[in-house]
């Protein structure tokens, strides 16, 4: 392992949860399970946000105690893409999971493949 990696251990984590989130998109036929690969990107995408956006020795971008240099104070925007993406993430998911529900109801499987070959002899 190199110096880098040491030093820069959330990125890697992210990087390998990204990896892992990624492959289970990619190999699972199940649409739950894909929903979870999708959300561990996620996660893996805000955690590398975090890693980057945080600077050790700075504190969060409130003036406090009359100190107003830029130097003092970690950038916020950051933090500001993490609370926005979590949102919209939260949001992606419900519908995801309300249209899995949806196509449970109609086809009892949750399987990709099972979904597809009923919707080819249904002519959709």
């Amino acid at each position: 392992m190199g110096p880098n990696l040491l030093t820069n251990y959330g990125e890697a984590v992210a990087m390998i949860l990204f990896v892992i989130g990624f492959s289970n998109l990619l190999l699972q036929k199940n649409l739950i399970k894909k929903i979870i690969g999708l959300n561990i990107m996620d996660t893996a995408v805000y955690l590398f946000l975090a890693e980057k956006g945080y600077i050790a020795g700075r504190t969060a971008p409130i003036v406090v105690d009359g100190v107003q240099k830029m130097e003092a104070y970690i950038n916020p925007v950051p933090s500001g893409l993490v609370l926005t993406g979590i949102v919209v993430s939260v949001s992606v998911t419900a519908l995801m999971l309300s249209m899995t529900i949806r196509l449970y109801r109609r086809y009892h499987t949750l399987d990709l493949d099972e979904i597809s070959t009923r919707l080819k002899k249904e002519g959709l």
